[in-house]
Formats: structure tokens, C-alpha cells, sequence
């Protein structure tokens, strides 16, 4: 669906050179620090701008810029864009009409009335969640093949957010085709909605796993220095280094839990992955 090798953007203080296969039937997740590249990524496979070397394979073929076509089979919300704030939602719905071939008048309407979006009020007056809502809900109601969505749920209550997932999971499961790429600070949105996850920082891709298997087979192990030293470190991926000693990543937890019982052996979330990941030392 998408396949990016060393796409590349430089600027004075920071380089990004990122490489990821985004595969049909897929909900894939972008995670990484504030200024790790997940924007300028997403920018630069949308052509927002330009791209200083790399290549970009989009529905199977290379892309050097966006087709009339491409932007008809993609749905897109970014965080910074949005629509004027003096549209109203019935704008809105005008104006996808015009633009996609395939927008879906009536399934606009009955997310945004469920989504409890204000059909008389100005977008200037909605609250940050409403925006929110409104850019996801514009991204999936043209039977796009490829979702981009950055930050997606971001200034969403939980009941808004569990609206705004539930909406993306449908969309996938009506055709096993589609793909989505979404970026999220809010991990637990991930662990919920993603078939695999890219981890990005300092401009480059230093991890890609499937969310099963993160959740099965990760896990952190709490060690004293002195066990440390006896332990068997041969699947140990990243340590940090604690006042108790150290915590270790792994994805062989059954090799750890059977063969050392005494040690604390904990599951691994998306969270406590991604802090080790950043913070602890490669083995």
C-alpha cells in the first residue's frame, strides 16, 4: 500500500531518513517522541513538501508527486490543518461532495450526528475535540483505500476517543483491503487498534514489531546487580540501569520466566516498551 526506503528530508538541525512497508489489510501505528519525524514523514510521502532523496512506492508504484487519482484513495488528517474556521459541518459535507468522486453524503451525516458534532455552529466555536472529530470524520467517508492520520485522538475525552477508534476499526473491516497509518501519544489507542507499530526517533526507524507479539513475548525483567551478573543475557535487548540494579527488555519471556522462577518477570506495555526503548541501552 505504501513502502517507504530511506525517505530523506534535511534540515539544519535534524535529519530524517526513514524506511517502512505499509502492507493492504493493516492498521499500522507511528510512535516516537515529539520531534522524532513522524510529521515531516507524513508530509513528505503527501508531497507537502519536498523530499531531499529516498524513494516512495504508493499503491504499488513510485511516486514522485500525488496523482489526481492518489489524493482520491487517501484520507488524510493532520494535526495542524483543518478546515476555515467559518464553515459549518453542512459546509463541510458540500465541499467533500465536490472533491470525491466516491464521499458518502448520507454516512457523513449519521457519524457526525453520532459524534455529537453541531450542524448550526461555526468551526471557529467548536471546542479542540470537535475539530478532532471533524478531520478524522472528513478522512473516512470517501471509501479511501489508505488512511494518514496523525495524533488523531489527541485533546479527546475517553468516551470521544473509544468514538473516533470504533470508527476506524469499522472502516477497516469493510473492506480487508484498506490500510491505515496512524501516529499516537496515546499508546493504549495502539495497543487497541494497531496490527503492527514503527517506533521512530531522531529521524529514524529503530524498531517494527506486531502489537500481538509485543504483548506476548516482551517483557521487562527487575534484577538486582549481583543476579545481573549470573544472568544468561544472550535475548536481552535493551537494560536500564535502576537503584534496585537494572530493567531489562526481552521479547523471550517463557525463556526467562521458566528458567529463572525467582526473578520478577513482568508483561510489557506500549508505554513502558517505548520508555526503554528511548531512554535504556542497547544490548
Amino acid at each position: 500500500m505504501l513502502k517507504l526506503t530511506h525517505l530523506q528530508k534535511n534540515y539544519p538541525d535534524f535529519t530524517l531518513d526513514c524506511s517502512m512497508d505499509i502492507h493492504p489489510g493493516m492498521i499500522t501505528g507511528f510512535i516516537g517522541p515529539n520531534g522524532a519525524g513522524k510529521t515531516t514523514t507524513f508530509k513528505a510521502v503527501l508531497g507537502l513538501i519536498s523530499r531531499d532523496g529516498g524513494e516512495i512506492r504508493l499503491f504499488g508504484r513510485q511516486t514522485p508527486a500525488l496523482s489526481a487519482q492518489d489524493k482520491q484513495r487517501l484520507g488524510v488528517a493532520l494535526a495542524e490543518t483543518g478546515f476555515s474556521g467559518e464553515l459549518t459541518v453542512p459546509d463541510v459535507k458540500k465541499i467533500l461532495g465536490a472533491f470525491y468522486q466516491h464521499f458518502d453524503p448520507l454516512l457523513f451525516q449519521k457519524r457526525a450526528v453520532e459524534l455529537a458534532l453541531p450542524m448550526d455552529k461555526k468551526i471557529r466555536e467548536f471546542s479542540t475535540g470537535m475539530r478532532a472529530k471533524l478531520r478524522v470524520l472528513s478522512a473516512i467517508c470517501h471509501g479511501a483505500d489508505l488512511l494518514i492520520l496523525d495524533e488523531p485522538t489527541a485533546g479527546l475525552d475517553v468516551l470521544a476517543r473509544d468514538q473516533i477508534l470504533d470508527m476506524l476499526r469499522a472502516y477497516a473491516e469493510e473492506n480487508e483491503n484498506r490500510s491505515i497509518l496512524i501516529s499516537s501519544h496515546i499508546s493504549s489507542d495502539l495497543e487497541q487498534l494497531c496490527d503492527d507499530f514503527y517506533m521512530i526517533s531522531g529521524g529514524k526507524i529503530i524498531c517494527h514489531e506486531e502489537t500481538d507479539r509485543l504483548l506476548s513475548d516482551y517483557a521487562l525483567i527487575k534484577v538486582s546487580s549481583q543476579d545481573y551478573e549470573t544472568l544468561d543475557r544472550s535475548h536481552i535487548l535493551r537494560r536500564q540501569k535502576e537503584s534496585f540494579g537494572f530493567s531489562l527488555l526481552t521479547d523471550q519471556k517463557r525463556f526467562y520466566a521458566e528458567n529463572y522462577p525467582n526473578l520478577v518477570v513482568e508483561p510489557v506495555t506500549m508505554d513502558a516498551y517505548i520508555m526503554i526503548m528511548l531512554k535504556g541501552e542497547a544490548m
